[in-house]
């Protein structure tokens, strides 16, 4: 299945023959981001591609389990990959996190994951990380996922650094960060727009995420940048 990854010409067609591959090994979903520090509170505003539950994130970040995350220490440390288990409903984690956090991971089926560091042309540092409902992968398991990312994350980024600039971002995307570069808040634009404050937040993160920026700030720069806004 990996051998297609080569050849796709754009994102979709990449997180779905990596998905078909990253299931051959038991796991059911991947995600791309960019590192976080334990300066983050949120992951979802980090993530680049991912085929996790939306409900998931959602409730991840409700919680703010990215500070208990062990991944985010690991990543503090080292760049050698890393596996964790959370185990079945009764075990003990191999970890230390608090009760809710397992339960979580449990209730989506998620019950271990590997984790390897990348690095961006450039110098962007990223992660990728597999989640499914299995037991932690062989050392030999391990070698073979670290290829599959590594093949994987270098289409990625040669997609994401040849991507034209034009038609990036939908009209209503346009919209929001068009304001937002005027200093609007969400509910002004809301109230400019006719739109709930939430659906203007939604619409920045799909724009956040599209243009591989990790906030409003850097969404607004990179946008000027590429001359996507003026």
């Amino acid at each position: 299945m990996s051998e297609g990854i080569g050849s796709c010409h754009n994102r979709a067609e990449l997180m779905d023959h990596w998905r078909r591959a990253a299931q051959e090994y038991g796991f059911e979903h991947i995600t791309l981001a960019h590192a976080p520090t334990p300066q983050d509170r949120h992951f979802s505003p980090l993530v680049r591609e991912t085929t996790l539950p939306s409900e998931f994130s959602l409730e991840f970040d409700r919680l703010e389990l990215l500070k208990v995350c062990p991944t985010v220490t690991h990543m503090a440390r080292s760049i050698m990959a890393t596996t964790w288990d959370v185990g079945l409903e009764g075990d003990k984690p191999d970890f230390d996190c608090p009760p809710h956090f397992a339960k979580l991971f449990r209730r989506f089926g998620l019950r271990s994951g590997v984790l390897f560091t990348l690095h961006a042309l450039d110098g962007g540092r990223f992660m990728v990380r597999y989640d499914g409902n299995r037991e932690p992968p062989s050392q030999a398991e391990m070698n073979e996922l670290s290829m599959l990312s590594t093949q994987a994350f270098d289409v990625f980024d040669r997609l994401r650094r040849t991507a034209s600039n034009t038609n990036v971002l939908s009209a209503r995307e346009l919209e929001v960060v068009r304001w937002t570069a005027q200093g609007k808040t969400s509910l002004e634009i809301g109230q400019i727009l006719s739109l709930s404050d939430h659906t203007v937040n939604a619409y920045m993160t799909n724009a956040i995420r599209k243009l591989d920026c990790v906030n409003r700030t850097q969404l607004v720069a990179k946008a000027i940048r590429m001359k996507i806004i003026t």
